[in-house]
């Protein structure tokens, strides 16, 4: 089944054609309309209630189709400016906030993360380690005096996870006229250190997209991760984050449930984040499994989903891939190939190129095949998100 996207146009997102989200939606769906002022946020593909995808042939949703949901959900995501600085609640957690507030909590599951840059990729993502955080407190003495001595001494005397959570509580409860002028005195007396930590051009772009929000600065306190194409980061349950800039395929269990605390116009709910948040340090690059030549497998360690990544020289002839008997879905980022899968129906051939999404059916498995499609010279490179069956394997 060829699906269309789901585009959600937050303020976040790249504006007109410079959005991969936009241009996506465009190689996908006939019906799309661009906007040069509109800004393309995300798209979504799967069965969450808030964007469901829709089956193209048909027009009905993918989750009446299949009468069910699936365990995930698919995303491009295309960042102008800073998500905001949040955690995702772990399972319980989710199920207790869901029943006591389910306007801002709209669903009961936990919400782990993986992220795959599609382009260079900025993020905030966990706690620095805590000697240099405590570096970066004493350098810039504005914060210093924003949090206090007596906060800032004992992550002198003890430099942990215990005392990094009693800084950034000071921080994060510090009321807001003295969160401005502390970001104030530092944009304007410290460009210097700023610049010397490689932390001018963010701190710039944040401060101007949020002038004066307490996310700002927790630049000081979040490893700044920098990706490359095809690098990825993966999120557990209550590790804080916030994207910067870039665009990434992404994929999480079948949930919006996000705790917000800074950087975003939406709620901030700063007390259950820093009750849920874990204040350890613990950040690396994602690395996946390679398969094969042609094929690299981002295996989380969820049972909710996992993300093959196939990568298909122009002049192979043909690809069969291996797969297992749960309902995946495919999204084509480059080249073309001729699909070839078993469906209820028998053999079907589908060709695809950039923009398409399909959904593969269990009974596609043992295999799917990419065979050469005709008149293509281009490589082929495209993301399938599927059950996480690799971690009985």
């Amino acid at each position: 089944m060829e699906l269309t996207g789901w585009v959600k146009n937050y303020d976040w997102g790249r504006k007109g054609i410079n959005s991969a989200v936009a241009q996506l939606a465009m190689a996908n769906d006939p019906d799309f309309r661009l906007d040069e002022d509109e800004t393309y946020a995300e798209m979504w593909m799967g069965t969450h209630v808030c964007g469901v995808s829709v089956v193209k042939e048909t027009g009905e949703t993918l989750d009446r189709v299949l009468k069910q949901d699936l365990s995930y959900l698919f995303k491009v995501l295309s960042i102008n400016k800073a998500l905001s600085i949040q955690v995702h609640p772990n399972k319980c957690e989710a199920e207790r906030l869901h029943k006591e507030r389910p306007e801002i909590y709209r669903d009961p599951n936990h919400k782990p993360e993986l992220a795959i840059a599609l382009t260079p990729f900025l993020a905030l993502v966990g706690f620095m380690p805590a000697k240099d955080i405590r570096d970066y407190i004493d350098e810039f003495q504005p914060l210093s005096k924003l949090i206090g001595k007596e906060a800032v001494d004992q992550l002198h005397d003890a430099p942990n996870g215990e005392s990094i959570k009693l800084c950034y509580e000071k921080l994060m409860k510090t009321e807001e006229a003295a969160i401005a002028k502390c970001i104030n005195e530092i944009a304007r007396d410290y460009q210097k250190e700023l610049k010397s930590n490689d932390l001018l051009e963010v701190f710039t772009n944040v401060n101007r997209d949020f002038p004066g929000d307490v996310g700002v600065l927790s630049l000081f306190f979040l490893n700044l991760i920098r990706l490359k194409p095809g690098q990825a980061i993966y999120l557990g349950a209550n590790e804080i984050h916030a994207y910067l800039d870039g665009d990434c395929v992404e994929c999480m269990a079948c949930s919006d449930n996000v705790i917000r605390a800074g950087l975003t116009p939406k709620y901030k709910d700063v007390d259950q984040l820093l009750d849920s948040v874990i204040f350890e340090s613990n950040r690396k690059e994602f690395i996946p499994y390679r398969v094969d030549e042609q094929v690299q497998v981002y295996i989380p360690p969820v049972s909710d989903f996992a993300v093959i990544n196939v990568n298909i020289d122009h002049t192979l002839e043909s690809y069969k891939l291996e797969i297992q008997a749960f309902g995946s879905i495919l999204i084509v980022l480059k080249g073309s190939r001729t699909l070839k899968l078993k469906t209820k129906e028998g053999v079907k051939e589908i060709v695809v190129t950039r923009g398409s999404i399909v959904y593969i059916p269990v009974e596609a498995a043992p295999e799917i095949e990419f065979a050469q499609a005709e008149d293509c010279d281009e490589d082929f490179s495209g993301y399938i998100a599927t059950s996480n069956y690799f971690r009985a394997a």
